[in-house]
């Protein structure tokens, strides 16, 4: 049996392990799962459903891509269909043919649900057949009339770009417009999906509006963040008070039914599992008689100290809670209501207010950089509450202090956003085990510490305030043993919790982990060496892919032919298949092409000893990359799992060939470069794959042009990582192996989840409008990730869409479905808490400046694919203008000289100016077009703390470490010097100094810098006998050199890549790419912080 996998050395554990899951009552010891995944069995081993195409809407206008019903795609989707981008002339359309492939819905029923759960499947229909058009469906228009202003060039909340297409046609735009809804026509069949209980009406349903953000500012004004809100009237087709079959929810459940989400067609049925989106309308089931289920009854905010709370209605705070009679005759428990006292600072948090508040010179204050890495605000919340609070590391808003109402935060000039890292690898994580996952029944949130007990027997939701009964298991508490202590339960203690997920969850058995590699065997390939270091990394970790007994494996090589390898038990070698019919792909015997790891080990490590001398000889040079991608989808489909794909050239032949388009002579031309894809190939592709739980992970190892920019989308959409090596050569550029060495290692025996879905809600009053990462976005707000991994962050923009005038506070929670690898349905559930605030000055008190740092550069990559990159960097110079002119203006008391921010926002300038110097958007011929495209889809799919680094590089003088401040960990001290700040002013010849850029470190060794550090760290006598390509530090037993590797080692442990140290003297060729990340410094193509900050204040003053 395959070793459970463990954690690279040097990387953080792995979620969970080792952690005794909760289980339920003291009859209900037993786990549903146990934890580590050992004795699972599957309900009906290895039988997935048949699977059904889904709807396509009969009227489909030429031009627009409908892959799916989902409204929102938010990826750097580079159709320009006839859309228009915020405030611009519209463009000429795109005369494409219309493509009428929907995302998959399974024809799978569900059992009768007992308790307060949802579910989901993978659904999709099998390759060659086609989808059908159902004559039962009508596909109704909202019409919407939308104003154009003047040009302007701003981050538009994506709302505003491609304006006029449909939103069904793909474009960066995640929130079109045009509210196009899918009704059922009246008198139509029920359809199998929709999960209705026989003979139960469906409860009445509204359909929600996508709201419209229509421009509202003057030509040089702020980047708007949605204006006032233009409801579209909607046209409900059907007899009155009926609701479309799939309009109802799965989550069947006595009384309650709530809808699924924006009245759309649900592409596939995870939507139903997860429960209602966030535009679920509430179905509020008979409350008792004398309670009202109006959330301005009893308070009107959610009370989050855990424990129980009586209600006192609104508008009569001092009322006694006698007044409210429980029907019920529950016992009444006394707990002080949450009051403005608990919200606001205490006297010592006071100060911290005055500093966060406290104005800025930005021109006087030069000294601002803080000399440790910065932390993320603390939330103005009482202690008890706070202490309660998700880890910003995993969960953080642009907002600490979010703004009452839409016109608040449009004067505020500030993006509203969450920034998520959903999967991360963490120590501890409490996983319960529970036959309930106890859920609103109405807005199907996650109970969590933010709700509150209205008594014993019922909680309040903090997100619709809907009252829910607290069932009977829920009373017995695992943990302390106590009857009749819901509060004190896991779930409510834990703002990140990870459930075992009861059969409920799942629409078919688990998957079992299936992992396919595919390899560009060309001459080319096989020239730089890297079959070498793949196989060989392959070989050592085998054993420790995540899986179980179940774990299957397969390989693909190709150049202008794709060529098989049979595994299966039995054969004395493996057996190489070529079919060179690259137009008609076909699986020659594809049940021995995916074999169990564990029962063919011995064929499989003879293959991958073999591989790199198979075609060491070959001299065909074509790549048929399309051709090999649509094999490996067919070879996958039946399961889903994790292909893993190799190419180091631009493909040449078959489906998905593309052309060179980069010039070198036009990359400083901002305007001319192609950052769209050339072929909708691999986005189609990407989009089959997601519809049958396929992730492609893309590993691009190229000295050349391979428009990145085409290749990308195939992980973009499939929810995959891409990773790129350029100009490896195992000779020429030895370095790059040691890198593909480490960084192959941590992706193969990483965490996985497969068959996942991530669903993202929010209180009442605020709206999720645009997605951004590796996803698919199905069903208005369901992202599809057939693979989740550790290392992937996705960021969220947001509205408010109602006064949030009632509440004190309002809450966001994130919930994971998947499958781990060792075949458990589990779900990891965030749940965020937050104040509301009603002043401006608030609002920049609580402003997360790092937060809004990687919202907006999210932001300016997709204003770069959909319209150009000049574009986005004047929007980004817009949004620190527009901020600072609002502070100025509405904030400042008194009209100081000089350029005022707020403490909190003090580093703003400065990050926005690093984004600006940064690979995606720096003008100038030092990036080339692969590097930059790569940069954008880091940008897009790295969590906040490593784009920081990417964005602004830590600098460290390393010369004269001490033991002074220095961390402990595992008995190694790690010493931790003062950050600088990034200019050459900084810097003096007598020293050494590291530059932590993420993904590389350079150490720069100064003219006249002591001997002493030389011999003891570097090794070598002088100055000039330091190397000129030096990449390693020599371990010696000196005192200097222990600190300094222990500091660099420590720094290359925080992250999941590996960044190569560059040893560099003031004649290194790499001394440019150095200085390059010197952000206050002047370059060729780019201001300096100073003069930066002198052109923000000649904007801000006009």
């Amino acid at each position: 049996m395959a070793q459970p996998a463990r954690p690279p050395a040097g990387y953080p554990g792995q979620n969970g392990a080792g952690q005794q899951p909760y289980s339920n009552g003291p009859v209900q010891n037993q786990p549903m799962h146990s934890s580590d995944g050992q004795g699972y069995s599957p309900l009906v081993p290895g039988s997935y459903s048949h699977q059904v195409p889904a709807k396509v809407p009969p009227h489909q206008s030429s031009g627009q891509y409908n892959y799916s019903g989902s409204q929102n795609v938010s990826q750097l989707n580079n159709y320009q269909g006839p859309g228009q981008t915020l405030n611009r002339p519209p463009v000429a359309p795109f005369s494409g043919s219309p493509v009428q492939q929907t995302g998959p819905v399974p024809q799978v029923l569900l059992p009768a649900l007992q308790n307060s759960a949802a579910i989901s499947s993978a659904g999709s229909f099998p390759p060659g057949a086609s989808p059908t058009v159902l004559s039962n469906w009508q596909y109704s228009q909202t019409p919407v009339s939308q104003p154009v202003g003047s040009q302007t060039s701003h981050l538009a909340h994506v709302t505003g770009t491609g304006s006029a297409q449909p939103p069904s046609s793909v474009s960066g735009n995640t929130n079109p417009p045009g509210s196009y809804q899918y009704a059922a026509s009246p008198g139509g069949p029920l359809l199998q999906n929709s999960y209705m209980k026989p003979g139960s009406a469906p409860p009445p349903v509204t359909q929600p509006l996508t709201p419209l953000h229509p421009p509202s500012r003057p030509p040089l004004g702020p980047p708007p963040v949605g204006g006032p809100l233009i409801r579209p009237p909607t046209q409900i087709v059907g007899p009155p008070n009926t609701q479309s079959p799939l309009n109802s929810a799965a989550n069947r459940e006595g009384d309650a039914a709530s809808a699924t989400s924006d009245g759309s067609v649900v592409q596939n049925s995870y939507d139903a599992i997860e429960g209602g989106g966030l535009m679920a309308t509430p179905h509020p089931s008979p409350a008792p008689p004398n309670l009202k289920m109006n959330r301005n009854v009893g308070y009107s905010y959610p009370t989050l100290p855990p424990g129980y709370q009586n209600t006192s209605p609104s508008g009569a705070p001092g009322m006694q809670a006698s007044a409210l009679q429980y029907p019920d005759g529950s016992k009444h428990f006394h707990q002080p209501a949450l009051g403005t006292n608990h919200l606001t600072a205490s006297m010592g948090g006071l100060s911290l207010q005055q500093e966060g508040l406290r104005p800025v010179n930005l021109l006087q204050e030069r000294n601002i950089l803080p000399t440790t890495l910065l932390k993320a605000p603390v939330p103005n919340l009482h202690e008890d509450i706070q202490k309660l609070n998700c880890n910003p590391e995993l969960f953080r808003c642009t907002l600490t202090n979010i703004p009452q109402t839409q016109a608040l935060l449009n004067k505020a000039k500030l993006p509203l956003g969450l920034l998520l890292h959903p999967f991360k690898d963490l120590s501890q994580l409490p996983v319960v085990t529970s036959s309930t996952i106890v859920r609103c029944r109405s807005c199907r949130t996650y109970i969590n510490p933010f709700v509150s007990f209205l008594d014993q027997r019922r909680w309040k939701c903090n997100l619709c305030y809907r009252v829910n009964d607290v069932p009977e298991e829920f009373m017995y508490n695992p943990v302390t043993r106590v009857y009749g202590e819901p509060h004190k339960r896991p779930e409510v203690q834990n703002a990140t919790i990870e459930f075992m997920a009861p059969s409920e969850y799942m629409l078919r058995p688990p998957q079992p982990p299936v992992y396919l590699f595919v390899f560009d065997v060309s001459h080319n390939a096989i020239e730089t060496g890297y079959l070498n270091t793949v196989c060989q990394t392959l070989l050592d970790n085998l054993d420790l892919l995540p899986g179980n007994t179940r774990t299957k494996i397969g390989f693909i090589t190709f150049d202008s032919t794709i060529h098989f390898y049979g595994l299966q038990e039995g054969l004395s070698q493996p057996q190489m298949l070529i079919v060179s019919d690259i137009e008609d792909v076909f699986i020659p015997m594809p049940e021995n092409l995916l074999v169990n790891l564990n029962e063919s080990k011995e064929l499989i490590q003879d293959l991958l000893k073999a591989l790199p001398q198979m075609f060491t000889k070959s001299l065909e040079t074509q790549s048929a990359l399309g051709p090999a991608l649509q094999a490996a989808f067919k070879l996958m489909s039946p399961t889903g799992g994790r292909i893993s794909v190799f190419q180091t050239q631009l493909p040449s032949v078959g489906m998905g060939a593309l052309k060179s388009r980069e010039e070198p002579n036009q990359r400083a031309s901002a305007k001319d470069i192609h950052l769209t894809p050339s072929t909708d190939f691999y986005k189609k592709l990407a989009l089959d794959c997601s519809g049958q739980q396929v992730a492609v992970d893309l590993f691009l190892l190229s000295g050349q042009y391979s428009d990145l920019a085409s290749l990308g989308c195939i992980s973009r959409y499939s929810a995959g990582s891409v990773y790129y090596y350029q100009s490896y050569h195992h000779k020429h550029n030895p370095v790059q192996v040691e890198k593909l060495q480490k960084e192959l290692k941590r992706y193969l025996t990483r965490k996985i989840g497969f068959e996942a879905v991530m669903r993202i809600r929010c209180t009442k009053g605020l709206s999720i409008h645009t997605f951004h990462g590796n996803f698919f976005v199905r069903s208005t707000d369901l992202l599809s990730l057939p693979n989740v991994n550790p290392d992937a962050g996705y960021a969220v923009q947001m509205s408010v869409e109602e006064s949030l005038t009632d509440m004190q506070v309002v809450s966001f929670q994130s919930a994971l479905l998947y499958t781990s690898s060792k075949g458990e349905r589990r779900i990891r559930v965030h749940t965020m808490c937050l104040p509301v605030v009603t002043s401006l000055s608030d609002v920049y008190l609580g402003a997360d400046v790092q937060a809004i740092t990687g919202l907006l550069a999210n932001m300016a990559v997709d204003r770069s694919v959909s319209a150009t990159l000049s574009d986005a960097r004047d929007a980004l110079v817009n949004a620190v203008i527009d901020s600072l002119s609002a502070y100025r203006s509405s904030v400042l008391s008194i009209q100081q000289p000089g350029l005022m921010a707020p403490y909190s926002l003090r580093l703003f300038p400065l990050y926005v100016l690093a984004l600006l110097k940064q690979k995606a958007f720096q003008t100038g011929t030092n990036a080339r077009l692969d590097e930059r495209i790569f940069t954008m889809c880091q940008v897009k799919n790295q969590p906040l703390v490593y784009l920081m680094l990417m964005t602004h590089p830590s600098l460290y003088r390393v010369d004269n470490l001490t033991d002074e401040g220095a961390l402990n960990i595992n008995d190694r001290t790690i010493p931790q010097p003062p950050i600088l700040q990034l200019s050459v002013e900084k810097l003096s010849r007598d020293g050494a100094y590291l530059m932590d850029a993420g993904s590389v470190l350079f150490l720069w060794i100064g003219k006249n810098c002591a001997q002493s550090f030389i011999s003891q760290v570097l090794g070598v006598p002088n100055y000039g006998s330091i190397p000129q390509n030096m990449t390693h530090l020599p371990e010696l037993e000196t005192a200097e050199s222990i600190r300094t590797i222990a500091f660099i080692s420590w720094l290359r442990e925080q992250r999941p890549f590996f960044p190569i140290l560059y040893i560099i003297k003031d004649d290194s060729p790499l001394k440019s790419s150095f200085l390059q990340n010197m952000i206050e410094d002047r370059t060729e193509s780019a201001l300096s912080y100073y003069e930066f900050l002198l052109h923000i204040q000649q904007q801000v003053n006009k």
